[in-house]
């Protein structure tokens, strides 16, 4: 099944796109494509957007590891290094805390019309792709590859079955957003 959508480059991107449009409709509908709401997330005044993420995170880590023990998906995982995370972390946060949105709120502020996310989000974000493009090979070499540790995950480094991975840190979210529920935040 997944073998023969691999092979239809058209049918990826209609699905691609269709894909894009229930996830701007589902982040506008979380009411995490608002300004105010990503601010007071980084006051720590409004929960929403951790309680978003948290949910998405746990349902896209439960469902890439059913589709792997069906046999259906593979891990497609990318190298990692410390001289990538912690410089891209920081231009992460920085953006965020500055314009208040996210790559993915970004797009879904300018589908409900959010110039402040237009220019500053998604052209900021052109010229901050173009600029890492043209500096490319010279962060490479000095700076991206230091603190290599490659391709390595948390059930791999532990030495287990994903699963004794998976269950309790889903197990562990979950309790988590039900306490943040449960307490008003």
């Amino acid at each position: 099944m997944l073998t023969t959508l691999h092979s239809r480059k058209g049918t990826q991107l209609l699905l691609g796109l269709g894909m894009g449009f229930a996830f701007g409709f589902l982040l506008q509908k979380a009411g995490v494509t608002t300004y105010d709401v990503i601010i007071n997330q980084l006051l720590l005044k409004d929960f929403t957007v951790v309680k978003v993420m948290l949910s998405a995170m746990v349902t896209g880590m439960i469902g890439v590891h059913v589709l792997r023990s069906l046999g259906v998906a593979q891990h497609h995982i990318k190298p990692g290094s410390a001289g990538s995370t912690i410089p891209g972390a920081l231009i992460f946060g920085i953006g965020f805390g500055t314009l208040g949105y996210c790559p993915g709120t970004v797009v879904g502020a300018v589908g409900q019309g959010a110039l402040d996310a237009l220019f500053g989000g998604v052209v900021g974000a052109l010229i901050g792709a173009a600029t890492f493009a043209a500096l490319y090979p010279r962060l490479k070499s000095r700076i991206l590859n230091k603190g290599y540790f490659g391709e390595l995950t948390f059930p791999q480094l532990l030495q287990v079955n994903p699963w004794v991975v998976v269950i309790p840190v889903s197990l562990a979210v979950i309790g988590l957003l039900y306490w943040l529920e449960i307490s008003g935040i």
